[in-house]
């Protein structure tokens, strides 16, 4: 990822981005919100805005930006319930796997007020295993084709972590296992989708 992307404006937003704040409403949890750049668009037209992520430095940075509900906090610790929830930049990440799915998407559904709604964008990563064939080639020790393990590495610092990437069809199953509607918005240019 290239860190300029963190800081991006509204007018250089990706189109599927912008839908996603269009329809965001009422009081909203930005969950793993990195640098704040939707967090501080939202907070201008009016919104209040909860941002949250597991990373310190993004939270120094958010607060350096002028955002001030900003947290250090696990998504599985969050107690408060909103209008709108945002899982931006492939948002399913956060997921992991689809062993840690029900918890996740369970505990979410605990986080929305009557009426209110999740927002989350990911991809569906099938066409990184296409062969010159016609044929994939997926990894038989993964329960799911979209779980990564990514290494993360910034000087002599560096982190491995677990992550997702979903379907809109695997995340529309998963959302009805949990009592939850499934729409798709939109469709962007590279595998990409808006789901509500």
């Amino acid at each position: 990822m290239h860190l300029p992307y963190l800081f991006i404006n509204h007018s250089e937003t990706p189109s599927l981005e912008k839908t996603t704040l269009k329809l965001s409403k009422g009081t909203v949890l930005g969950i793993g919100y990195g640098a704040g750049s939707h967090s501080l668009y939202l907070k201008s037209k009016g919104l209040e805005v909860k941002s949250i992520d597991t990373s310190v430095g993004a939270i120094e940075v958010c607060l350096l930006r002028g955002l001030n509900q900003v947290h250090v906090l696990y998504l599985m610790d969050e107690t408060a319930s909103f209008d709108t929830l945002l899982l931006l930049t492939n948002g399913y990440g956060v997921f992991q796997s689809l062993a840690h799915k029900p918890f996740v998407l369970s505990h979410l559904k605990t986080l929305i007020n009557p009426n209110g709604q999740i927002l989350i964008d990911s991809s569906d990563i099938n066409y990184m295993y296409e062969h010159e064939d016609g044929g994939y080639w997926i990894d038989a020790t993964k329960d799911y084709y979209g779980e990564l393990d990514y290494t993360a590495r910034y000087k002599n610092l560096e982190a491995t972590f677990s992550w997702m990437y979903i379907d809109f069809e695997n995340l529309k199953i998963a959302c009805e296992q949990a009592g939850l509607r499934c729409e798709l918005i939109e469709e962007g240019p590279h595998f990409n989708f808006l789901a509500k």
